[in-house]
């Protein structure tokens, strides 16, 4: 008994999953195409016609009816040159051209990236993106082949890798610190997703958009960037960071006199030993430490010799530096205060009485 053949006269499908991507047309060995079958292709699909592993005919959104007229690559395949009567086999390829939205991406491993505040750092990332087909036959060509299905799952993994090798000279060429990253991630979207488009065209997509919902700096960084954001300073003012940090080093120093001297040993913080040194600095020009005084012994009464000018003690015969014997007795000593006197001061040093 001879096999009958299936006669397919419409054409279509829809996806109701939205993460489908191609969609081959379910033929069995007995299925074909009629001369005139219907073809209906939805809003956001594309059909595409391949027999014998080529691409023939690719056929945008609308009802069509399948003749020599409308298939003109596939009517040179098959040697129509006087249309065709007789059914055919063929195979049906749907593309979808919708947009694929929240799609996901993030660093398995840290970037690495050269800042102007910070040097070389290392980044951590995630994000979402969109996507969709915009040369349909460029995509199965490069992309899909011949698999009766291709879904976003299948095709997610390379274009995360396309998003994570550009990302560093993304970033290079922007000219974006990790300050103004943090800050400007809004504008750095749209720069990443003009830079990364051109890649994702050359498979027949479009980059729709592209976000960084976050970014992770080391800790050190993440610090001086939540400092900086209490000074409201971005880009190249950096030096006021570098103050608030001194001050704060100051502060913590006063309140553990042990952590001064730890600090000024490993040279933490760059220039801030130097810079506490010029404020100590500052402080000498205006105030000198007092010097302790040494008490001064008092020596009541007593004369000086008239010689060598030792003070010695009233009453001295001898004087006790030169051995002098005539020691002035009296006259060497203020009546009033009983401070002694210089030998030749007619006055007393200490209150003005006449001596």
């Amino acid at each position: 008994m001879p096999i009958r053949r299936q006669l397919l006269k419409v054409i279509e499908y829809h996806d109701s999953r939205n993460e489908t991507i191609i969609h081959k047309f379910p033929m069995d060995s007995r299925a074909e195409i009629m001369n005139g079958s219907t073809l209906i292709v939805r809003e956001g699909q594309v059909a595409l016609f391949m027999k014998e592993g080529r691409i023939a005919d690719v056929f945008g959104s609308g009802r069509h009816r399948l003749a020599t007229a409308n298939l003109p690559v596939l009517t040179t395949l098959m040697n129509w040159h006087k249309g065709f009567n007789s059914p055919f086999k063929c195979d049906v390829y749907y593309v979808s051209t919708t947009q694929f939205n929240a799609q996901r991406w993030g660093t398995t491993n840290p970037f690495t990236m050269r800042d102007k505040d910070f040097g070389v750092i290392r980044v951590r990332g995630h994000g979402n993106y969109s996507f969709r087909v915009i040369d349909a036959k460029l995509f199965m060509q490069t992309m899909a082949g011949s698999r009766r299905e291709f879904t976003t799952d299948m095709i997610n993994e390379h274009l995360r890798g396309i998003i994570l090798s550009k990302m560093t000279d993304i970033i290079a060429d922007s000219g974006y610190s990790a300050i103004d990253l943090s800050s400007k991630l809004t504008q750095f979207n749209e720069i990443a997703r003009t830079a990364l488009d051109p890649d994702f065209g050359a498979i027949g997509l479009s980059l729709a958009s592209f976000v960084i919902t976050n970014l992770s700096f080391p800790e050190a960084v993440e610090q001086a960037i939540d400092k900086s954001s209490k000074l409201g300073i971005l880009g190249n003012q950096m030096h006021a960071y570098t103050a608030m940090a001194q001050a704060d080093a100051l502060r913590d120093a006063a309140r553990n006199p042990g952590m001064g001297g730890a600090m000024f040993g490993m040279g933490v913080m760059g220039g801030l030993g130097n810079n506490m040194m010029a404020g100590m600095g500052m402080m000498g020009g205006q105030q000198q430490p007092q010097q302790p005084q040494q008490p001064q012994q008092q020596q009541v009464g007593g004369v000086f010799c008239g010689q060598c000018g030792t003070q010695n003690p009233q009453g001295a015969k001898f004087c006790s530096g030169c051995g002098n014997k005539k020691m002035p007795q009296g006259g060497n000593s203020c009546r009033q205060c009983n401070t002694p006197a210089k030998p030749g001061a007619r006055f007393c040093g200490k209150c003005g009485g006449q001596l």
